[in-house]
């Protein structure tokens, strides 16, 4: 460890504890305003921006972590407000003790938004959020028996010295605030955030390692809706009276929206800090201009911060701050001192090695049949994966090898046949399900979670689920062990804490290889591996499939470098417009007319890694 790292990591110490020093004075500072100033003005402030914090940073959970944009988040608002309305009047109890069911209400809302949207992304979920808040308004409005209607519903006369008036409030959103605050920052360090964060940068390929991407979005959507509606019943409280207009308010999920945008997406203290600066801007609006011009000066202030943020600071302030400080404390970089991936290749890790089996096959996809509209891409294809085999899958361009690949991994349901996995039909299950029986993918593109390390990368994967499992620490222990191991073994030890959008074209293939091998597969199906990679990491690959193999791992290869795969195979599959045309050792098929014919050209002549010719 050289000087400049000694002296980076000593001053991150520093920086940690004066943060943790700081955070707890501004806690104390924060808690003792209302003794400090009897300005009603300044409480009620401070009270809003609390309001607009949890609605923050429960609205960054859903949209943050997950990537689910929603614009109709004050609709939680409402239904924790009206329903602990309700129960205070029914019960003749004071609504901050109803309060949390106000965010149980809002919590099952939401799980029905998630079971209801678990195919709906992007565009159509904002549009889907908004049609929410428009329905329960609508809703509220017309079961006036309940709810009042029109007329609204009053909230009941507060119990304690009017003098005093703010300070429950003032008390409880600010608790409010830092427990939302413990959650947001516990998520995001537990496996769970860590499927959150998956499914935001990439929800097919989460869904692909084991993230089952319904249960942690409803989850994520339950998380944070109960905090809104616990901060929806104690804003009503304040009110003292509920209107659908005032609590099924577009402007003020749009309010919510900014604030998270200007603070910082997916980050713990963004909501805070946008906060911190919508509220103070929006109140002052109110004092300097006064009656109905407010509001229209207000949208036209809002709309053109929008505007800023999104061009000048489209990360949000915390992330460009954070950027700028990892270049400015950056240490320099030596050409000579550059890291390269291990070229030797470690002994095969023993939660790799599989026992030798005698089994014919252990995958069969049967008749296959995928058309796209009048397409036809598969056309009756039959494949047999031997068991502790590397199977080359050739054949030109279009023939449907790729096509076949997501049939079997499931991310495409075919329009005819089927597929068995060690004798088992998995044609029905999702790919998460078949990620769970053993079926590991790599891509011809390498798809990773660019927001994450390569070690976040692979310990994001899932070969089993539970509840329990969610709680536990994104990174640690055993399943942090098995993931260093497993990127030390690919060569990848020097870059374990490394972002993937710093990593080259060819780590990033390593990094997707090591994801696979963290599912402790049954078949591996690499994609085009050798594709866009240079020689160096290319004899490192094919040292590692080699090894992979006489681990006893059975491993599919699809790809065009045919002195490549062909030395590696010991079985090869060729398919040509759909069909199979022939499958068979490398030397047998190569030598196959139709293969000739189809793809590999009459003057083609196979000379494997054990020099035999074809």
């Amino acid at each position: 460890m050289n000087q400049h790292t000694d002296t980076t990591s000593s001053f991150a110490v520093r920086l940690a504890r004066s943060r943790t020093w700081l955070i707890a004075a501004g806690i104390v500072f924060v808690g003792s305003i209302p003794l400090l100033t009897p300005s009603s003005y300044i409480q009620n402030v401070l009270i809003l921006t609390f309001l607009m914090a949890v609605l923050g940073l429960g609205w960054n959970i859903m949209a943050g972590y997950t990537g689910y944009v929603s614009l109709g988040h004050s609709a939680f608002i409402g239904v924790g407000g009206y329903t602990a309305g309700i129960l205070a009047e029914r019960w003749d109890v004071s609504p901050f003790l109803v309060a949390p069911l106000g965010g149980v209400a809002a919590a099952l809302v939401a799980l029905g938004l998630g079971l209801t949207t678990s195919r709906t992304r992007g565009p159509a979920f904002v549009i889907v959020s908004f049609a929410m808040l428009e329905l329960l308004g609508l809703l509220t409005r017309n079961f006036s028996s309940l709810t009042g209607g029109s007329k609204g519903l009053a909230m009941p006369l507060p119990r304690w010295d009017l003098t005093f008036y703010n300070w429950p409030f003032y008390y409880s959103l600010f608790a409010l605030v830092l427990l939302s605050l413990l959650m947001t920052r516990a998520i995001r360090r537990s496996k769970f955030g860590l499927g959150l964060v998956a499914i935001r940068d990439d929800e097919d390929k989460a869904a692909g390692i084991g993230v089952v991407t319904p249960v942690y979005k409803s989850l994520a959507f339950m998380a944070s809706a109960v905090l809104v509606g616990v901060a929806g019943a104690i804003y009503g409280y304040y009110l003292s009276y509920l209107s659908i207009s005032t609590m099924f308010d577009i402007v003020l999920s749009m309010q919510v929206v900014l604030a998270v945008l200007i603070g910082g997406r997916g980050t713990i203290w963004g909501p805070v800090l946008g906060a911190c600066i919508i509220v103070p801007l929006s109140e002052a609006t109110n004092t300097t201009m006064g009656g109905s011009h407010a509001g229209a000066f207000r949208l036209i202030m809002f709309g053109g911060l929008l505007l800023l943020v999104t061009l000048a600071l489209p990360r949000g302030i915390i992330p460009t701050v954070e950027a700028w400080w990892r270049r400015r404390t950056a240490g320099p970089v030596s050409p000579t001192g550059a890291r390269l991936v291990e070229t030797t290749l470690p002994d095969v890790p023993g939660s790799l090695r599989r026992p030798a089996d005698a089994a014919a096959a252990v995958l069969d996809a049967e008749e296959i049949v995928m058309r796209f509209g009048g397409l036809l891409a598969l056309d009756k294809a039959t494949v047999s994966i031997p068991r502790g085999s590397i199977t080359a899958l050739i054949g030109p361009n279009g023939s449907g090898k790729t096509t076949l690949f997501n049939v079997i991994d499931g991310t495409y349901t075919p329009t005819a046949g089927r597929v068995l996995l060690e004798g088992a039909d998995v044609s029905g299950l999702n790919r998460t399900r078949r990620a769970f029986k053993g079926i590991g993918r790599t891509y011809q593109l390498p798809r990773l979670f660019n927001s994450m390390t390569a070690l976040e990368n692979v310990a994001a994967v899932n070969s089993s689920f539970s509840i329990r499992r969610l709680a536990k620490s994104a990174v640690s222990g055993a399943e942090a062990a098995r993931a260093t191991e497993l990127l030390e073994f690919v060569g990848l030890a020097e870059y374990v804490h490394e972002k993937a959008t710093d990593m080259s074209y060819g780590q990033r293939k390593l990094v997707e290889l090591a994801q696979v091998l963290m599912l402790d597969p049954a078949i591996i199906l690499l994609d085009e591996p050798a594709a866009g990679i240079n020689r160096t990491l290319l004899k490192r690959l094919s040292g590692l499939i080699t090894a992979l193999h006489g681990s006893g791992r059975t491993i599919v290869i699809v790809e065009h470098d045919m002195e490549f795969v062909l030395s590696l195979a010991d079985h090869v599959t060729v398919l040509a417009r759909g069909q199979v045309v022939a499958t068979g050792d490398p030397a047998h098929v190569s030598s196959d007319p139709r293969v000739l014919e189809a793809y590999l050209g009459d003057d083609f002549v196979l000379e494997g890694a054990n020099g035999r010719p074809a």
